[in-house]
C-alpha cells in the first residue's frame, strides 16, 4: 500500500547534474547568485522578480529589441507590467530554431482519427507560417485585430496561430465539439475580423459535420470579414452561408515561398495582446483573459525547462483539445528547440492504448495527460511499459485535476520506474503552472513538489494569514509576467479585480483549496468556488444555466461538480420543476441532448435530480458553493448561515441527499 507523501522516486546524481535547472543554477552562480537547491532558488525568484525574470530572458536568449526601462513596474496587480521599453514577438521566438539546426528535421508529429501519423519539418512549418502571415497582411489584418479559429488540434491550427501572432494579431480558439452558443459567447466578446474553421471532425469513430453550427456562429460575428475553411471531414459540406468572403485554406498557400530573410515579424510592446483564453465562471459570459507576448514566452521557457524537464531535442506530447489552455502551451517543445506531437481524437479509442501507440511511434520524451486517463488505463489492465517501447520517455506530468497517491504509484510501476512523474497545477489565467516542481526534487505520492519558480504561491486562512499543514485558499502574493494583461472590454479592471482580488485585496486568490506541507510541497483539494472542473477542463455553471432556463418545465436549477477519490468527478444537476410539471426520462434525455449540442459533451451532467427547491441567498443568488461543500462532506452548519437564506429549510434536503450518497 502507498501512503500520501511516500517518496516514489528520486533522480540519480547524474540526472540531477544534467537537469536544465541545475545548469541554470551553475549559470547563475557564475554571475554571483549561488543557491543550494530548488527552494533556495525559488526564494530568490520571488524576492527579486526583476532579477529572476531578466535572468530567464538572458539564459534562453530571448529575441527582443529595445532598452529595458523597468523589468517589472511598481504598479500593483493587476496593473503590473514587465520589461517596458522592449518589443518582441512570440512566433519569432518559437520559429527561431528553424535556423539553428537542420531545417529538414521534424518539428511537429501529428495524427488524428482522420489522418495517419506523419511529420512536418521546421522548414515546412516556418515556410507555411511566413506564407500565411504574408497573405493575412495582404488581406488587411493589422496588429491588434482579432483572429479566431473553430478548429481541432492539428498542424493547420498551429500554423494559423503562429501566422496570426507573427503579425501582431490577437488569437483565440474554440474546439469544434463546442456547441454554437458556447462559441458565440466567447468569440462575440472580442469581435474577430477573420475566422478559421473546419467543416467537421471525427471523434470516437463517429463523424460530426459542424457546418450547420458554424453557420449559426458566424451569423453572430458581424465584424468577421473573412471565413477560411479547411475541408477536414470527408463528405461534409465545404462551407456554411457567410456574410463575408469564404476562402479555402489551400488557396492561401499558392504562389512563391517567403524566405526567412524576407519576412519581418511584428515585434510588439509588453502590453500588446497575444491571445485571448476563456475561463468560465458562475455568472455571466466566459471571462476573456488576454495574455501578452513577453509574459508567455518567458513563462513557457521557464516551465518547460525547469518544471517539465524538457531540453533541446525533447518531444512533448500533451493530450489536449483547442478548447483547453493546455493547447496554448504545446509550443513549449519547439520554443526549447524540441518537437511536439499533436493528436486529434478520442484518447481511448479504439481502446486506452491509443495514446501509447503514438508515444512509441514518435519517441515521446515528455508526456502530459490527466490523472483520469491514467485511471482508465489502469482499470483496463493495460501495462504500457510492458506493451510499448517507451525508452525515450523521461518524464510524465499529470494535470487538470488532483492526482491520487495510488495513481502516481501505479504510473511508476506500470509505465516506467525510472521516470520523473509529477503532478502539477496551474490555470487558464496564467497559462502555466502555479504549483509545480523539478526533477531534482523527490516525488511524493499524491503531492505537488513545490510552488513554481517566480510564483509566490501559498495557502491563506480566512483572515489572510499564510498557513502550513492545514487547508487554505491558494493565493499568489506577487505578480507573474504571464498573469492576464486585462480582460477584453474590461477597461477599468473591474471584472478582473472582482474575479481574483475580491477576498484578499492586492493578493491573487486562485479559487483552489490547498494544503501546503512542511517540506514545501502542496496538495490541491479541489475548487473552492463554484466553477466546474469537468475531467480537468473548467467550464462555467452560467453556460449550463443559459440552456436550462429555456425549458418552460423547469423553474430553477443548480449544477455542482466535485472531485472524488481516484481522480473521478461527480456532476449532478438539480432541478426545481415548474408547478404541475414532471421530471421524466424524456425530459432528462432532451436536457442532455440540448447541453451536448448547444454547449459540449462535457456540459452534460452525470445525473439529473429533482429537488423541492433550489437554495438561494436573501438576494436570490444560487448557493452553489455551500451545496458543493455539503457534497464534499461538510456539515450543514459549517457551509452556510440559514439566516442569510431565502429558503433555509431546503438546505436540509441537500444535506440529507449528500449524507445518503456518502452512505
Amino acid at each position: 500500500m502507498v501512503a500520501e507523501g511516500d517518496i516514489l522516486w528520486q533522480a540519480s546524481p547524474e540526472r540531477v547534474e544534467a537537469a536544465e535547472i541545475t545548469r541554470f543554477r551553475h549559470w547563475l552562480a557564475a554571475r554571483g547568485h549561488a543557491f543550494e537547491g530548488y527552494h533556495d532558488l525559488w526564494q530568490w525568484s520571488v524576492d527579486d522578480l526583476g532579477g529572476f525574470w531578466s535572468a530567464i530572458g538572458e539564459y534562453f536568449g530571448v529575441i527582443r529589441e529595445g532598452e529595458v526601462l523597468q523589468a517589472v513596474t511598481d504598479d500593483p496587480m493587476p496593473r503590473t507590467r514587465w520589461f517596458t521599453g522592449t518589443r518582441m514577438n512570440y512566433a519569432e521566438n518559437v520559429l527561431r530554431h528553424e535556423a539553428s539546426g537542420d531545417p529538414a528535421r521534424p518539428m511537429i508529429h501529428h495524427c488524428s482519427e482522420l489522418r495517419p501519423l506523419t511529420s512536418m519539418s521546421w522548414a515546412e512549418v516556418g515556410g507555411a507560417v511566413r506564407k500565411l502571415a504574408t497573405r493575412l497582411r495582404e488581406m488587411g489584418i493589422q496588429p491588434g485585430d482579432r483572429i479566431v479559429a473553430y478548429m481541432p488540434n492539428i498542424p493547420e491550427t498551429v500554423i494559423a496561430m503562429l501566422a496570426a501572432t507573427a503579425i501582431g494579431a490577437t488569437w483565440a480558439t474554440a474546439a469544434p465539439e463546442f456547441g454554437p452558443q458556447t462559441v458565440i459567447d466567447r468569440f462575440s466578446q472580442i469581435e474577430p475580423k477573420l475566422v478559421f474553421a473546419v467543416n467537421g471532425y471525427r471523434y470516437g469513430g463517429k463523424d460530426f459535420d459542424r457546418t450547420g453550427d458554424l453557420a449559426k456562429i458566424v451569423a453572430q460575428l458581424p465584424t468577421a470579414q473573412n471565413l477560411v475553411m479547411l475541408d477536414y471531414l470527408p463528405g461534409a459540406a465545404k462551407a456554411p452561408a457567410f456574410h463575408g468572403a469564404v476562402l479555402d485554406w489551400a488557396d492561401l498557400f499558392t504562389g512563391s515561398d517567403v524566405a526567412r530573410g524576407d519576412f519581418a515579424f511584428t515585434r510588439v510592446p509588453s502590453d500588446h495582446p497575444l491571445w485571448t483564453l476563456f475561463s468560465s465562471g458562475t455568472t455571466g459570459l466566459p471571462k476573456p483573459i488576454v495574455h501578452g507576448h513577453h509574459g508567455i514566452v518567458l513563462e513557457h521557457l521557464k516551465s518547460g525547462a525547469f518544471h517539465l524537464d524538457m531540453t533541446a531535442g525533447s518531444t512533448y506530447f500533451c493530450y489536449s483539445t483547442t478548447g483547453w489552455m493546455v493547447w496554448n502551451t504545446l509550443m513549449i517543445g519547439p520554443l526549447l528547440n524540441g518537437h511536439v506531437t499533436l493528436y486529434d481524437g478520442h484518447p481511448t479509442h479504439p481502446d486506452a492504448r491509443a495514446l501509447w501507440r503514438i508515444m512509441e511511434a514518435t519517441k515521446v520524451s515528455n508526456f502530459g495527460v490527466s490523472p483520469g486517463f491514467m485511471g482508465i488505463v489502469r482499470a483496463q489492465g493495460i501495462e504500457p511499459g510492458r506493451e510499448f517501447d517507451l525508452s525515450a520517455l523521461t518524464s510524465i506530468f499529470m494535470t487538470g485535476s488532483p492526482s491520487t497517491p495510488e495513481i502516481m504509484a501505479w504510473v511508476h510501476q506500470a509505465v516506467k520506474r525510472d521516470c520523473y512523474v509529477t503532478t502539477q497545477s496551474g490555470g487558464t489565467e496564467v497559462c502555466s503552472g502555479i504549483l509545480a516542481g523539478a526533477s531534482t526534487l523527490p516525488t511524493r505520492a499524491g503531492e505537488i513538489q513545490a510552488p513554481a519558480l517566480g510564483c509566490d504561491a501559498c495557502a491563506f486562512d480566512e483572515d489572510g494569514n499564510p498557513v502550513v499543514g492545514e487547508v487554505g485558499e491558494l493565493v499568489i502574493r506577487k505578480p507573474m509576467p504571464s498573469m492576464p494583461l486585462f480582460f477584453w472590454g474590461d477597461s477599468d479592471f473591474a471584472r478582473y479585480t472582482d474575479s481574483y482580488f475580491d477576498v484578499y485585496p492586492g493578493i491573487w486568490r486562485h479559487g483552489d483549496r490547498v494544503r501546503m506541507t512542511e517540506h514545501g510541497g502542496a496538495h490541491v483539494l479541489g475548487r473552492s468556488d463554484a466553477t466546474l472542473n469537468r475531467h480537468g477542463v473548467r467550464i462555467g455553471s452560467a453556460e449550463i444555466y443559459r440552456t436550462i432556463e429555456t425549458f418552460p418545465e423547469i423553474a430553477d436549477s443548480l449544477i455542482i461538480c466535485i472531485e472524488e477519490e481516484g481522480g473521478t468527478f461527480y456532476m449532478p444537476l438539480f432541478l426545481q420543476m415548474a408547478p404541475g410539471k414532471v421530471l421524466d426520462d424524456t425530459l432528462k434525455a432532451e436536457i442532455a441532448r440540448r447541453l451536448r449540442t448547444e454547449r459540449s459533451p462535457r456540459h452534460v451532467p452525470d445525473v439529473i435530480i429533482e429537488a423541492p427547491e433550489i437554495p438561494t441567498t436573501l438576494t436570490g443568488k444560487k448557493m452553489e458553493v455551500p451545496v458543493r461543500k455539503l457534497l464534499l462532506g461538510l456539515p450543514a452548519g459549517k457551509v452556510a448561515s440559514k439566516d442569510a437564506m431565502k429558503n433555509p429549510a431546503v438546505l436540509d434536503w441537500f444535506a440529507d441527499f449528500a449524507a445518503a450518497r456518502r452512505g
